[in-house]
């Protein structure tokens, strides 16, 4: 059974038809990924899934109960987290009390020890636990904003754009991350423009184009497929 399930989803900005009939489908324990150019809907489609726009029509479910409609603070309480594109860390807030704000629909027993675990996969943050988030460099700010995804311990982490603007070590370092949380049971839904560095780490991927799915498969095969290497690979 699908853990996420996307059907005909619709979303408008004013009179702006931005999402035209999106449909997708995450598994338990997959790295799927929505690639596509600027302004193809993919940001769109995440934020939709996670609450935080609403569609004029169309089916979201997860775990085979609908989400729509739900406030997108609730819906971190139904295993799901965004880490959304831009980071969006607290600037003027420590490492550490962002990481506790991550945790804040988890019991206050159980932070400490999220926050350690956070901790072991990001060592860099352990190292700068005191220091205020907006002092980071882009890369540990991603760091941050993953491992405050992390804090309320999803069943399904959504990454919006993890390397944008990173330099191309760190984008190797942010991946793999994401290779690690993937083996470690986690299921993530991922965003990115890096086409390259998305199909090379996801199992199954959608293409977007202009606000619909131009192309789906295995990710394997997509970074073979003439049609996609040359529009997104440089091929």
């Amino acid at each position: 059974m699908s853990m996420l399930k996307v059907e005909d989803l619709h979303v408008y900005y004013g009179s702006i038809h931005a999402i035209k009939g999106v449909s997708f489908e995450v598994n338990e324990g997959e790295v799927v990924t929505l690639i596509g150019a600027n302004g193809a809907g993919k940001s769109t489609t995440l934020n939709t899934v996670a609450g935080l726009l609403k569609p004029r029509s169309g089916s979201v479910s997860f775990e085979g109960s609908s989400i729509l409609g739900v406030p997108a603070h609730k819906i971190i309480s139904h295993g799901l987290a965004l880490c959304p594109e831009g980071r969006r860390v607290f600037l003027q807030m420590t490492v550490q009390e962002n990481l506790e704000m991550g945790g804040f629909t988890r019991p206050s027993s159980e932070i400490e020890g999220s926050i350690q675990d956070v901790y072991q996969r990001f060592p860099r943050l352990k190292e700068r636990y005191k220091q205020m988030a907006g002092t980071l460099s882009g890369g540990e700010q991603q760091m941050l904003a993953m491992g405050r995804a992390l804090m309320s311990r999803p069943k399904l982490l959504m990454l919006d754009e993890p390397s944008m603007g990173l330099a191309p070590i760190l984008v190797e370092q942010i991946f793999s991350i994401v290779r690690e949380l993937r083996q470690s049971g986690t299921t993530i839904l991922l965003v990115e423009q890096n086409a390259q560095m998305a199909l090379s780490v996801a199992d199954r991927a959608y293409v977007l184009e202009t606000g619909r799915v131009s192309m789906s498969g295995e990710a394997k095969q997509l970074l073979t497929d003439e049609r996609v290497q040359k529009a997104y690979l440089g091929g």
